[in-house]
């Protein structure tokens, strides 16, 4: 009897240049949100076209999008989110943050984790 198996490869392909890309950059323009798959170069790229626009604006709120939001690295999908959100919430719980084990994370403590633990 023969065992078939199968694996499945999933690649995070950069919009701009068909490369391999290492993250999901979302962004909000005119009202409009956007995501766009990108290698850390040209992600790079692109915070720096926005730096000097976003030095001078103003924070409406989040919407849901930020400009330089990001996805967790090297992984795309919900897979990838369930561990940024596990790694979030085990931090959050250290530093002695009210944070439940379900549910959305307030983004509060999502910028300070990726502001003080450096991700």
């Amino acid at each position: 009897m023969w065992d078939v198996a199968k694996q499945i490869i999933h690649r995070l392909v950069d919009d701009l240049d068909g490369g391999d890309a290492d993250e999901t950059v979302k962004f909000a323009l005119d009202g409009v949100q956007y995501e766009i798959d990108l290698s850390s170069t040209n992600a790079e790229k692109l915070r720096d076209l926005f730096a000097p626009y976003l030095a001078h604006g103003t924070k409406s709120g989040r919407g849901g999008v930020v400009v330089g939001g990001r996805a967790a690295r090297g992984r795309g999908g919900a897979t990838a989110d369930r561990e940024q959100n596990k790694a979030i919430r085990a931090w959050a719980k250290k530093a002695g943050k009210d944070i439940s084990d379900r549910g959305r994370i307030p983004q509060e403590i999502v910028d300070e984790y990726h502001s003080k633990a450096g991700r």
